[in-house]
């Protein structure tokens, strides 16, 4: 008993962790090579645009983007628990990585970034992989949809070239901001962001393979040098003017704190901001892999992701990287080209780094209206729109969550948003709960159900009332029982029927325990109907079974029926 006892212990905590790139490599051969090698240069060239603006959105500049993408991403491919996962920065992070720079810096933002990957490796370690993935989906929508109106916002400055040196980080300070400095809009740049997006819309209408953003770039970037060259407009602002290129390897640096400032100091005060990250990042890899599943054939393993995701997150930032997870857009690409194994992903990162290493000047012409437009696109396919406009016609109380977790995300941040919108979920589904179980006092006689068939009703001997409960026995209902159960009349024999009492949490017992206690008080006899095993096993570990007598729990109505027989006559 005692071997067998240890052998559970021991599987009990066995870490879950299987890369997939390793099983993968069984069988592997040139045909899949090549296809994995087609995929990983396209994703490649796709990720590169995203991964600069992503870089610049989030505040650091284009080097810490496409060193996350190259760090990261081949971490995620090697390490994760999907095939076709490819990694990096995300839109989703844009808006809570702005916010911990503009409040504690990059030292911050590293610190905050490696808690995260903390978190997500104890997630994977103790199986919460298939947890995460059931975070309400009005949560998910809502905060989607506010961080694309964020990332919108924050793309004006370089759309209209207002040339604002410094945006205010609180959204109805930006606009009010963009509003006063209306009149310097610069018509040459917002000319660049308009004629940027109408080609990343158009693109797909010509070519399925080149990706409309990269077109956007190019087209952009030549037609802003000619202009700069031979018509002499140099207003139009590029990522060289405002940002230091890139230059080689990114080197291994352990990020400087501010004076005054202390590690644990800055690690409590970005800790909230850490688990958003971890969340954040959880939810979206895991929902990216979700996708991918569904449309390979293929099953992911949601802790091993998690825990690539966390060791990838603990790496980057000490090379300047900022957090990362799986990308759902790239991911998707990845298996539209052909992309079957990790591989694919590993060749994506080794493209974005033959970029940072040989065309790190080039990058420099890119014009930042450009990239605004860039971005506006991306908030846009992000809003979920069409979701949020179905999903209206659904209960008030998802609309609700949905509409209170966007506007926060989008007024205050998406810390609290996620905290408030999870609190409302929890409480609405308790208030379903409690509307869903309900407590009857029966006298005389009472039904019973045999799945339709042969249902019959049951005499309730004299001096004896049944307390029916059905649906869980928590303490959203553990109240209502105890105020039902104090109006009754004083029956010396009470039943209490439990056939539909899934489970039983501690305020339960400890009203069901207070009810028996007064009862007992007063002379009168309890008897327990219907009590399934699990809910057998709280009870009696509390003590209670002991209490009314363990001849008084009983199985089955008919049994509890008799017995309160049996005591009347002892009356």
């Amino acid at each position: 008993m005692a071997n067998t006892t240890q052998k559970a212990s021991k599987q009990r905590f066995t870490i879950d962790f299987q890369p997939r790139l390793f099983s993968t490599l069984k069988g592997y051969n040139r045909q899949k090579f090549s296809k994995d090698l087609m995929a990983g240069i396209i994703v490649g060239i796709v990720a590169i645009p995203l991964a600069i603006a992503f870089g610049i959105a989030s505040g650091v500049g284009p080097t810490e983007g496409l060193v996350t993408a190259i760090i990261a991403g081949f971490l995620i491919s090697a390490l994760g628990g999907t095939k076709v996962q490819i990694g990096g920065p995300t839109g989703a992070f844009i808006v809570i990585v702005y916010g911990i720079i503009q409040q504690f810096g990059l030292a911050g933002l590293a610190i905050a970034t490696v808690m995260a990957g903390v978190m997500q490796i104890v997630m994977g370690v103790f199986r919460l992989g298939s947890v995460i993935k059931f975070m309400p989906y009005p949560i998910i929508v809502g905060f989607t949809g506010g961080i694309a109106i964020t990332i919108f916002s924050t793309q004006m400055n370089d759309l209209f070239g207002l040339g604002i040196e410094s945006v205010p980080a609180n959204f109805i300070d930006k606009w009010a901001c963009y509003f006063q400095n209306i009149g310097n809009i610069n018509w040459w740049a917002l000319l660049v962001g308009v004629l940027s997006i109408l080609i990343i819309i158009y693109t797909p209408r010509f070519s399925k393979k080149i990706p409309g953003s990269l077109m956007a770039i190019v087209v952009m970037t030549i037609a802003c040098w000619l202009l700069r060259e031979f018509a002499g407009v140099d207003s139009i602002k590029t990522i060289g003017d405002l940002y230091e290129l890139p230059k080689g390897l990114p080197s291994f640096r352990i990020p400087a704190l501010a004076e005054g400032e202390t590690f644990f100091s800055t690690a409590q005060a970005v800790l909230p901001s850490a688990f958003t990250i971890a969340i954040l990042g959880a939810i979206e890899s895991l929902l990216s892999a979700m996708v991918a599943d569904g449309v390979v054939g293929d099953r992911h393993n949601s802790n091993t992701e998690l825990i690539g995701n966390g060791i990838a997150n603990i790496v980057t930032p000490f090379f300047g990287g900022i957090p990362a997870t799986g990308a759902i857009a790239r991911t998707m690409a990845n298996i539209n080209n052909g992309g079957r194994t990790p591989i694919a992903g590993i060749v994506h990162t080794v493209v974005l780094l033959l970029v940072l290493l040989l065309l790190g000047g080039l990058v420099g012409l890119i014009p930042m209206p450009c990239l605004a437009g860039v971005l506006i696109v991306v908030s846009y396919n992000m809003s979920g729109w069409r979701t949020i406009r179905s999903m209206c016609r659904q209960s008030r109380g998802d609309i609700a969550v949905l509409f209170v977790t966007l506007l926060l995300t989008v007024i205050f941040d998406l810390t609290i948003a996620i905290e408030v919108g999870l609190i409302m979920a929890v409480v609405l589904f308790m208030k379903r709960v409690m509307e869903s179980t309900s407590i009857s006092v029966v006298q005389n006689e009472i039904g019973v159900h045999h799945d339709g068939e042969n249902d019959e009703v049951l005499t309730v001997p004299a001096h004896t009332e049944v307390y029916e409960i059905e649906g869980p026995f928590f303490f959203g209902i553990a109240n209502k029982f105890e105020e039902i159960s104090n109006m009754r009349s004083k029956m010396p024999i009470r039943i209490i029927r439990m056939r539909k009492v899934t489970f039983i949490d501690a305020t339960g017992i400890h009203n069901l325990e207070i009810f028996i206690e007064s009862a007992l008080k007063e002379g009168r006899k309890v008897i327990l109907s219907g009590v399934n095993a699990d809910v057998y096993a709280e009870i009696d570990k509390a003590g209670i079974v002991d209490m009314v007598g363990r001849e008084n729990v009983l199985d089955h109505i008919h049994k509890a029926l008799a017995r309160a027989e049996e005591v009347a006559k002892t009356l």
